[in-house]
């Protein structure tokens, strides 16, 4: 029998702490997911109604063993294997599964065993998928993905974006959305406005960082002292590299993967943020970049017109449109007055994301599925 909803995130007949097992990556991948993952686990762990630990999809290996997962393909075996195991040795021992997940064969590989495993041992699962792939992930994979999906209790999304994706699959999802820290990032006004330019994203091609680029190309044309810097690793850095290069950019730097605790750093340090995906979900540096002062200039792709709104709260251009990205941050820097008011709206959007906003929301989750269960 159910037991009787008690006290936000405890079960009332027993007075106990619901308990959650969070899988998902961990800081080893340097990703949204994982730093969501991190941010919600210092939160939750505070609270006394719930009895929350963590699993990361991405184990390392004791000792000399961790020479294997140097290895390519090995390391894919061995990390699933230390996964699958550890998985079934956790997963009876809480109530609630709350997995990340991404899409296409991370869901293959990290998700999909959780939610099995939670199936085999009666456990009620919430699948926190994240991913602004999911249109293509679903369509393509609609015979495999969409079958294990409806397996899970709730499916809960960081964007209306991924809600309205979801529900023209046949599947409804719960927005619960992605947090900022804004005792972290300190809001700044920029007066003057300096042409100082932040990219923050993996080098990867869905993030198409190769517009920024080509953008301040333009930018600098025009306004000479510009400066970018560009954060982030991926596939594409030295293609990027050479890009600049080719363009000859001046005061362009690339200075690779930086660790969550020196981001509040970086953002102080530039005055625009420019953000040019061609898929994309709800971006958690845009909410950084809103935090901390720096106007927006980002592509209209997937779930970012649902918290940008277009020359309120930022400045959106198709994906792709270099030239209309480099006359959005132009306009900027001419019109300060704009772009101060643009800062400020931006500062205000922020508070929908604050913990205060969501934490409710999870313990309401955690403790309905427990009591269901």
């Amino acid at each position: 029998m159910a037991e009787a909803p008690g006290p936000a995130g405890r079960l009332a007949s027993s007075g106990r702490p619901v308990r959650v097992l969070v899988i998902a990556p961990s800081l080893d991948i340097l990703g949204g997911q994982a730093i969501q993952a991190a941010r919600l686990m210092a939160h939750l762990s505070q609270d006394p109604s719930l009895h929350i630990e963590f699993l990361p999809i991405n184990p390392r290996l004791p000792g000399a063993l961790r020479t294997l997962q140097r290895i390519k393909y090995v390391r894919t075996l061995v990390t699933s294997l230390l996964y699958g195991a550890t998985l079934l040795a956790r997963a009876p021992h809480f109530d609630v599964l709350h997995i990340f997940s991404a899409s296409y064969f991370s869901f293959l590989l990290a998700p999909t065993p959780a939610i099995w495993a939670a199936k085999l041992f009666g456990k009620k699962t919430i699948l926190n998928y994240r991913s602004g792939e999911a249109e293509d992930h679903l369509r393509r994979w609609r015979r495999t993905a969409l079958p294990v999906m409806r397996r899970v209790d709730v499916i809960a999304v960081p964007s209306g974006y991924l809600v309205d994706v979801f529900r023209s699959f046949g599947l409804a999802a719960r927005p619960i959305f992605n947090t900022v820290d804004t005792s972290r990032f300190r809001f700044r006004p920029r007066h003057p406005l300096r042409p100082v330019f932040l990219s923050n994203r993996n080098l990867e091609p869905l993030y198409n960082v190769a517009c920024v680029v080509r953008a301040f190309a333009l930018i600098q044309a025009g306004c000479p002292e510009a400066r970018l810097t560009v954060a982030g690793d991926g596939s594409q850095r030295n293609g990027l590299e050479n890009l600049a290069s080719e363009l000859r950019l001046r005061n362009a730097s690339f200075i690779g993967r930086v660790a969550p605790e020196r981001m509040p750093g970086l953002y102080d340090s530039a005055d625009i943020y420019l953000n040019s995906p061609n898929i994309d979900n709800m971006p958690a540096s845009i909410l950084e970049a809103f935090a901390c002062g720096l106007p927006v200039v980002s592509t209209n792709a997937g779930g970012i017109p649902y918290i940008v709104t277009d020359g309120k709260t930022g400045l959106l251009v198709d994906p792709g449109d270099h030239q209309a990205m480099a006359r959005c941050a132009l306009r900027l820097l001419e019109d300060e007055g704009f772009a101060s008011q643009v800062a400020a709206q931006a500062q205000n959007e922020c508070l929908r994301y604050g913990w205060a906003a969501v934490k409710q929301q999870w313990l309401k989750l955690y403790e309905e599925l427990a009591c269901a269960s």
